[in-house]
């Protein structure tokens, strides 16, 4: 029997929902998250077709679905938003992904939205410049923020100021079965070591975005697969972690650019 959301923050007219175990078959383990302030309401990361059903069934149980107000697409990844179309179609909602993607996303619906439908993929999509921007939700602000390189070229975070929480999509992702918090770092870390250095473009980039996190008033850093980090220790130990290690191009050599035999 499926699970209610985890709840990361409600404060009353400001909410954040988790849902952690939609996924079935061969599909890997991914989190999807609903923000919600006052009367509008921001889908992160809706995945594709192994999601939707039982997504889109859970959130109309805790909002509108045709209201649904934004969806936040972090990168172009099929468990991202290979799910698209069915949402276009659906919901009334705006999709804010970065501007690299943005003149990409009609491939990801079909034909008929246009022709018999009436869905302009270009009139729903809200292209983010690289530094990022700010998103109206409700009462509330919340922040897309720069990851780009990690592991995507055009690649944005969420930050929501009201419950300090950054949804970081595939930074600080770990290869595990739940999503409860993690306790004991160094126990944690064999399941996510080997994800970020082949994911994550070099050392430069992890430097500097965890440079740029250490600054922010951040109570929680939530991946889109696997658990969060809850509290200043571990995303201490996270930021300290990653800020130091190589990966990505950092461990290329000419041996891994020859002829295959």
């Amino acid at each position: 029997m499926r699970r209610e959301p985890i709840v990361l923050f409600d404060n009353g007219s400001h909410q954040c929902l988790m849902f952690d175990d939609l996924v079935s078959g061969d599909g890997i383990q991914s989190n999807q998250f609903l923000i919600i302030d006052h009367d509008q309401h921001l889908l992160l990361d809706p995945g594709g077709d192994l999601t939707y059903a039982p997504l889109s069934m859970e959130l109309s149980k805790h909002i509108p679905l045709q209201d649904l107000t934004y969806i936040f697409a972090s990168h172009q990844d099929p468990d991202i938003i290979a799910s698209l179309d069915k949402w276009l179609l659906h919901t009334r909602a705006r999709v804010i992904c970065s501007k690299l993607w943005a003149r990409f996303l009609p491939h990801l619906t079909a034909s008929y939205l246009s022709k018999s439908m009436g869905v302009n993929t270009f009139d729903r999509v809200i292209a983010l410049p690289d530094r990022g921007q700010s998103i109206t939700l409700g009462k509330s602000e919340l922040k897309a923020v720069p990851a780009h390189f990690l592991h995507s070229v055009g690649n944005f975070q969420l930050y929501d100021p009201v419950s300090k929480i950054l949804f970081s999509g595939d930074m600080g992702a770990s290869l595990v079965e739940d999503a409860s918090p993690v306790s004991d770092f160094a126990q944690h870390l064999p399941s996510m070591e080997g994800f970020h250095r082949r994911y994550m473009a070099s050392n430069k980039v992890c430097r500097l975005w965890a440079q740029m996190v250490s600054g922010m008033d951040v109570a929680m850093i939530v991946p889109q697969h696997g658990r969060p980090f809850v509290g200043p220790q571990m995303i201490k130990a996270f930021l300290e972690w990653i800020a130091g290690l190589e990966c990505g191009m950092d461990l290329l050599t000419q041996d891994d650019y020859q002829l295959p035999r």
